[in-house]
Order: C-alpha cells, then structure tokens, then sequence
C-alpha cells in the first residue's frame, strides 16, 4: 500500500490454477462413454430385474390400472448402489468409469486434480442419477443437466454441482 494514499486498493499478483491447461473432452466421446457406462448397467441390472420379478410386478400394476412408483423408486436405488459398486474402482483409482476409461477421458475438479471419491459418487452421480428417481421432474430436470453440455465449458449441471470438468487422460 502506498504510504501516500491510504486508500489505494490492496495490490497482488494473479496466478491462473495449477491444472486449469488440460484440454476438455469432446461431447461425442463424453456421449460414447456413457453410452458404454450405460450398456455395461444394463448387461448388470437387466437380468436382476427379470430374476427379482421386476418386470411381472409392473406389468400387473399397468394392467390393474396402477403406477408402481414405490417399487420403481427402489430398483432405481438399488441400481444406483450397484452402479456405485460396478464403478467404485476405476473411479477411486483414476477419476473415471469404465466408459470414461475405455474414451481416454476423466474427470478432475477446477485445479486439474483428481476429485475425491465422496465427490464423485455424492456430488456428481448421486445427483445425477438420484434425481431421475423423481416422477416426471426428474425427467426434466436430468433433460436441462444433459443439454448444459453445449454450452462453450462444456460443463453439465452435474459437473457444476461437483466443481468438476471432464477432460482427456494424458
């Protein structure tokens, strides 16, 4: 501060963040990896579904003229616990999932580092994937957090709500 002017605002040099150089993911191969994310779910729950009498019991709640909400809520948590399960390891280990690893891409918080895990699956994917749960907002509110791509940092609102970004694994 100058000692002439004691009302000169305070002076300090900027620096930009450590990691803010990594190059962010295309959209197409963000899609393609959870388009992969999304099969290796299906090849995962399809079958438990089937076996726990999933698709039965929502086919006489139709036919009795009812919505199974309730059980629809709970299969929707069960599968977002065992997407927490089939994707804890590469996620603990390198900040992405399988699809993500497969497209050489991954997920890193504002600085360029890898985010903790508690992020990830709190921040990211329980809101995310939690938030479809919800009837017929869910749908709507999971439609706007996709399109949030297009936009020029290519952020979802998933990757906002975490302070995340996605970008390519060097």
């Amino acid at each position: 501060m100058d000692p002439q002017n004691p009302y000169q605002s305070p002076q300090s040099e900027l620096t930009a963040p450590s990691g803010g150089d990594d190059e962010l993911a295309d959209r197409g191969i963000r899609l393609v990896a959870a388009i992969i994310d999304g099969v290796i779910m299906m090849v995962v729950m399809l079958p438990l579904m089937f076996l726990g009498g999933y698709f039965t019991a929502i086919m006489e709640a139709a036919q009795a003229g009812q919505q199974a909400y309730g059980l629809q809520i709970a299969w929707g948590i069960g599968g977002l616990l065992l997407f927490f399960a089939v994707q804890y390891l590469p996620l603990s280990q390198s900040g992405q999932t399988w699809g993500k690893r497969v497209m050489k891409i991954k997920i890193v918080d504002q600085d360029g580092n890898k985010p903790d895990l508690a992020t990830l699956m709190g921040k990211r994917y329980l809101f995310q994937q939690g938030i479809g749960l919800i009837p017929c907002l869910g749908a709507i509110i999971v439609l706007v957090d996709v399109l949030m791509i297009f936009r020029e940092d290519r952020r979802c609102l998933h990757d906002q709500i975490a302070g995340t970004r996605v970008v390519i694994a060097r």
